[in-house]
């Protein structure tokens, strides 16, 4: 056995096999992979090999688009077969908000150029003719959808991998990952100790207990799942062609055909977790005993759905055990805290998505990042607050709602509420309805009187509609307050921390009392942050930016630390409120002793008030005069008596998340994860107007900036009024100009204020001018809109500046 390694991949299943292929194929060769027993050993060997595009996140379609076109190329390499059946895939609508996600779906595949496409009854009985139609409205058709051969497949990447010079190391069970002073690690195992610069968590089903040996919890959960194969069915073996896929979503289901027989299995309500205490090492090509009654009712649902199957007998049960994320999502990418630690886990859909995850994961290893934006599978998306409690409870409920509608605005209900903030229960006395955001509680509204106290999930304008309309109103009239605990912080200190931060950030370093904004690149350019930096002195500054990306921002931080200089996260550790209105000023004034007549825009000070100390900084999201408030958190109700009690007389109003973004529409201010996200450049965004071309710094990017700059991008952001009805942008929905596709929308919304839907979105930048007429489909609908430039309110600044 190899001994000295550059990468050490723990895992032989299908994942793991992917990871150590495209390493090669990216131009590692002395890359190594251990499994404690035979490859395919755990998830893999008895998956039910289906694979098909149809995701909500359109970077993790992308993949699956990737992976499932990844097969012939397999086939190619090594002279192997993968088992593959394209024979196409349809998902069943039985009502119109299923409908409703698969018009959105369709839209979106557009301009990823997936040929997926809407079908109504009569083309589902002649692509699935043993579907009972009853009910149905129509279907997305996918002609990438199929299934394979799971082992072959995996010993296909294996073969490859092997051809790019990897090491496949079976039978060698690992005890130990110890990481060294100079950040390699040594990987024990009961074979000998191998010592690499690198090692990759592909554990499957072990993953929580190989990520505990180098002191990582690794938020998974093991859940049973059950697959049925039938005796020979006529209506099958008879049919002249293979039958497609069908998802019934309704009846919680996947079907396709398996020889002469269907294969059918069900994602169930009453479901169960497995291996709840962690997954014996000695498991492995076992099954788990058959359990009917759990599916007994997605068993009679089935037989009405497909009335054949209530003919056929039963020639085989699979029941084993599958890991799931919180999400449903895999956990990919560098463990925040650890220097060269990688995780390929939660990848439950592997031969879905196994060779997308290959792939990013490579890229992020050598090239040190990935072609697309990739956080809806970071590992980072979940904190260091994570725990078993909440990751169990998450995964049942991701288990159960698999295959139901996944709306814009749902809030999911498990495991919540676990983090809150102090004025939970002040803002719930108030009426606070509640979303979450990395675990935190954040009010999305206030209901007041007869306003909806849940608001009801769609993909059209929701019940709460009205009470956002208020929310807003009474912000642009007056004054609102809401909290700043969903903002993630950062503080910055020492005698190198200006140096640092021109080197980290695009933008300017603003100088003591003021306040910047900036952009923060990778190295090849692309957006991985949109900051706000406030000067303290010249050894103390704050960073704010997502709060849902804190553990991906403070990763990047770590990673580029240096001597003189510390950054703490101080996300939880400072919160507060922001006031914004007209009558914002007269508020704080109200507050404090101190005179803050000449305080500027994008300035910052510390005050004292009411009996607080705080960090004041004049800048607000929604686009109106307004203040950031910061405080210790053990003050933060003693900060809300003063600015509550001082607000009473100019009528303020607590204000939410949907009030915010859709105040933040009408100055066409952009949101981290939809305008920016690392698909884009500063160029493409508008951003650029940000970076600081003339300082005297390297900073991260520059150059592919710079490159940026003199040619131009070829796409910009732009906004758009849109003639909608019910139904706004939510984000990915095509934009045709000239009779084709040739852009996308970011994000949308309706703008309260004056009383228009908003888009922004992305078109070619020679077309980007005032009144440029374009459609934006949504929801399968053509809607007319025009392209804007100038601003919807406070279109010279006079009030957010004066």
């Amino acid at each position: 056995m190899k001994t000295t390694t550059r990468v050490v991949v723990i895992g032989g299943g299908v994942v793991g096999c992917s990871v150590l292929y495209h390493l090669t194929k990216l131009g590692w060769s002395d890359v190594m992979l251990v499994e404690r027993s035979e490859l395919t050993s755990g998830s893999t060997w008895h998956a039910a090999g289906g694979f098909h595009t149809l995701n909500g996140d359109t970077n993790m379609a992308a993949l699956q688009g990737y992976t499932i076109r990844l097969y012939k190329e397999l086939e190619a390499i090594t002279g192997m077969s993968c088992g593959l059946h394209h024979v196409g895939g349809i998902t069943l609508a039985d009502n119109q908000d299923r409908f409703d996600m698969l018009l959105a779906e369709r839209a979106k595949h557009r301009f990823m150029g997936l040929e997926t496409e809407i079908v109504g009854p009569e083309e589902i009985a002649k692509i699935a003719p043993i579907t009972n139609l009853d009910g149905i409205i129509g279907a997305l058709y996918d002609p990438l959808d199929g299934h394979l051969d799971p082992s072959g497949t995996t010993h296909a990447y294996a073969k490859a991998a092997r051809m790019g010079g990897a090491t496949i190391e079976t039978h060698c069970m690992v005890r130990e990952t110890n990481q060294r002073a100079d950040g390699t690690w040594d990987v024990v195992t009961d074979k000998g100790t191998i010592h690499a610069e690198h090692v990759v968590n592909a554990g499957g089903l072990w993953a929580r207990e190989v990520g505990a040996m180098a002191g990582v919890y690794f938020p998974l959960h093991p859940m049973e799942h059950q697959y049925i194969v039938t005796d020979d069915i006529p209506e099958i073996y008879e049919a002249g062609r293979e039958h497609p896929h069908v998802m019934d979503p309704a009846g919680e289901s996947y079907l396709r055909q398996e020889g002469r027989g269907l294969c059918i299995g069900f994602y169930e309500q009453r479901c169960k977790p497995w291996a709840v205490d962690g997954t014996p090492w000695n498991f492995g090509h076992e099954l788990l005993p058959d359990n009917f009654d759990k599916i007994t009712e997605s068993i009679e649902f089935a037989y009405k759905r497909f009335p054949v199957l209530e003919r056929a007998g039963v020639k085989t049960v699979i029941h084993g055990p599958f890991t799931f994320a919180p999400d449903g999502n895999p956990l990919v990418g560098p463990v925040p805290g650890l220097r060269n630690y990688w995780s390929a886990c939660g990848v439950m859909a592997g031969f879905s998505q196994g060779g997308g995850v290959g792939l990013m994961l490579a890229q992020w290893m050598i090239e040190g990042e990935c072609e697309r934006d990739t956080m809806a599978m970071d590992v980072a998306r979940f904190g260091n607050w994570i725990s078993p409690g909440y990751t169990r409870p998450k995964v049942i409920e991701n288990y159960q709602k698999r295959f139901s509608v996944s709306y814009p605005n749902e809030e999911l209900p498990a495991a919540r509420p676990l983090r809150t903030s102090p004025m939970y229960d002040i803002f719930t006395k108030m009426g606070a309805v509640w979303g979450q955001q990395f675990g935190l509680e954040v009010v999305n509204y206030f209901a007041q009187a007869t306003e909806p106290t849940y608001e009801t999930p769609s993909f059209r304008r929701s019940d709460a509609f009205g009470a956002t309309a208020r929310e807003v109103k009474g912000v642009r009239e007056g004054v609102g307050i809401n909290e700043v605990h969903n903002f993630g912080k950062y503080r910055v200190t020492g005698p190198k921390a200006r140096d640092w931060l021109d080197r980290i950030m695009a933008g300017r370093v603003p100088a003591p009392g003021r306040v910047s904004l900036t952009p923060m690149l990778s190295a090849k350019g692309r957006l991985i942050g949109d900051f706000t930096i406030s000067c303290l002195s010249e050894t103390e500054f704050q960073l704010t930016a997502s709060y849902g990306s804190q553990a991906y921002h403070y990763r990047w931080f770590e990673q580029h630390e240096e001597g003189g200089v510390s950054v703490e996260n101080i996300s939880d550790k400072r919160t507060g409120f922001q006031i914004a209105g007209p009558k914002a000023r007269e508020v704080l004034a109200a507050c404090t002793r101190s005179d803050i007549s000449d305080m500027r825009f994008l300035e910052v000070r510390r005050l004292v008030v009411g009996m607080v100390n705080c960090i004041v900084q004049r800048v607000s999201y929604t686009a109106d005069l307004g203040y950031e408030i910061y405080c210790d958190p053990m003050d933060q109700r003693a900060l809300w008596s003063a600015l509550w009690e001082a607000g009473q007389a100019h009528g303020m109003v607590p204000f939410g998340m949907r009030a915010m973004m859709s105040l933040r529409l009408d100055k066409f201010f952009g949101s981290w994860l939809s305008e920016f996200s690392p698909d884009y450049t500063p160029a493409e965004t508008g951003l650029d107007r940000f970076i600081a071309w003339k300082k005297n710094a390297d900073f991260i990017g520059r150059a592919a900036a710079e490159a940026e700059r003199a040619k131009g991008p070829a796409r910009r952001l732009a906004a758009f009024i849109v003639e909608a009805e019910d139904a706004d942008v939510q984000g990915y929905e095509p934009i045709w100009l000239d009779g084709k596709v040739q852009g996308f929308c970011t994000s949308g919304g309706y703008s309260h204020h004056t009383g228009q839907s908003v888009a922004q979105g992305f078109v070619p930048a020679d077309r980007v001018q005032d009144g440029l007429a374009v459609e934006i489909e949504i929801l399968g609908q053509m809607r007319k809109a025009r392209l804007v430039t100038e601003h919807l309110f406070d279109a010279d600044g006079a009030r957010m500046r004066g």
